[in-house]
């Protein structure tokens, strides 16, 4: 099928899905005036959405990471106890040199909701933790963190899991999650080189078994000047890494396939959120156990990770400091290969294949910030409006004490009319030779520029 056809039928598609939406939402309306002679004042439904252009590039390895429009379609249902939400998004453009159409389902779940229950069943995603950027107790949602925008939200993706909420009181609720198929977060290892000869095969994603579905549960408290949770997950970790899948060293140099890879944990975690008048301070903290992590690369040690944050409003500028931190339990330096005689052919292709192990194991601990047995960072964000809000700069930098890598991102927001909106700004990492974001900055650094109108 030639690209031009496939091309309407996919508007076509999308076409039919929207007015069989609206034709749905249409008919639960005609149903309840029906039967009511009146609209219910209790329903609600919504629809709203957006359409937008989008640039981002200047990187070293592309001068566009990705240009695209996209349109999206959001709805809520409201009717007595059913409740329903739709976020459709249909996007096309050239995503790191290749062209490329997509209709993404965000999210679409439908629900119950009680007086003290609630039940959710489809795909949706879920945000846990109460800190700004850096989640240890967030072990549920993937992320396309290849996907570009002005705004880090747009690269969450949903699952598909069912969902109940129990209200013990006003202040405490109970949230249990199942997740009946994994989904990983969308790593794009493919795009760089991390040695000569290297290259990435696509991960064999676990399959749909009982036994690679998760379990999650929270027990959440609100109060007026606090709010605090406990958490315990037990699943397949959208986070991975990634192992050596084949070595050929026949060629006149190593030839190395690596391959994406996938490890099950168990997190307990808790977090709070204390309101000390015009302070705000918040914090999470997070063990997560593994197994097997001695004798496979692509498996983290057992860690305790962390994030104590402080905010406040200076002059009008709302600034949020963090401390992230990260103990590795059982650490153990790695210890390179040795190459004790030099003319023994089997002694010579042994030290080349430890090598590549050694070298790759190493960057996996890099990946999971488990290169020391302690790691620690500081992440900064201020803002600021102008003109009542028109006008809103934001700055968010990140450096990594231990490994001596920083991340800025400046933002500049105008919202030019109640539906118009532009956005500016930029990304620039860097690190040491060889460091994750040495390694990154050539396709993710970059300059981006957003034209927005919502209605």
């Amino acid at each position: 099928m030639r690209t031009s056809d496939m091309n309407k039928y996919v508007f076509i598609g999308l076409a039919i899905l929207l007015i069989q939406h609206k034709a749905l939402c249409q008919g639960l309306f005609d149903s309840v005036a029906s039967v009511e002679n009146v609209f219910d004042p209790a329903s609600i439904i919504e629809w709203n959405g957006y359409t937008r252009g989008t640039v981002f590039g200047g990187s070293e390895n592309y001068d566009y990471s990705s240009v695209f429009g996209e349109f999206a379609f959001q709805s809520t249902l409201k009717y007595k106890s059913a409740f329903l939400f739709s976020d459709l998004r249909f996007r096309g453009g050239i995503f790191f040199d290749r062209d490329t159409i997509q209709l993404q389902i965000k999210e679409a779940y439908a629900g119950y909701q009680g007086t003290t229950i609630d039940v959710y069943f489809g795909n949706q995603i879920v945000q846990w933790g109460r800190t700004d950027g850096f989640n240890p107790t967030n072990n549920i949602t993937p992320n396309d963190y290849f996907f570009l925008t002005p705004n880090p939200d747009d690269q969450k993706l949903s699952n598909t899991l069912l969902r109940l909420k129990y209200r013990i009181n006003a202040q405490i609720e109970l949230d249990l999650i199942g997740i009946p198929a994994f989904k990983p977060s969308i790593y794009r290892y493919d795009l760089f080189t991390i040695t000569e000869g290297a290259h990435f095969v696509d991960a064999e994603v676990p399959g749909h078994k009982f036994d690679n579905g998760s379990l999650a549960g929270r027990l959440n408290f609100e109060y007026a000047k606090a709010g605090f949770s406990f958490s315990y997950f037990n699943g397949l970790d959208p986070f991975y890494g990634f192992r050596v899948d084949e070595i050929d060293l026949t060629q006149s140099f190593p030839v190395i396939q690596f391959i994406p890879d996938f490890y099950r944990k168990q997190t307990l975690g808790a977090d709070y959120a204390l309101f000390l008048g015009p302070w705000i301070t918040r914090g999470e903290i997070a063990y997560s156990h593994t197994k097997d992590y001695k004798d496979n690369m692509y498996i983290p040690n057992p860690e305790i990770a962390y994030v104590f944050g402080l905010e406040h409003n200076f002059i009008g500028i709302t600034a949020i400091l963090q401390y992230v931190g990260k103990y590795i339990s059982d650490f153990t330096e790695l210890q390179p290969a040795m190459l004790l005689d030099p003319n023994d052919l089997e002694q010579l292709i042994q030290y080349m294949q430890d090598r590549i192990v050694y070298e790759s194991s190493i960057f996996n601990r890099k990946i999971f910030n488990q290169q020391e047995e302690f790691n620690h960072a500081l992440f900064l964000t201020v803002n600021r409006s102008f003109l009542h809000e028109i006008i809103q700069i934001e700055l968010s930098g990140y450096y990594n004490i231990t490994s001596e890598e920083y991340l800025l991102r400046p933002t500049l927001s105008w919202k030019i009319t109640d539906y118009l909106q532009t956005r500016i700004g930029g990304s620039y990492m860097k690190g040491p030779e060889n460091s994750v974001f040495d390694l990154s900055k050539s396709v993710l650094n970059g300059v981006f520029v957003e034209l927005k109108v919502s209605y």
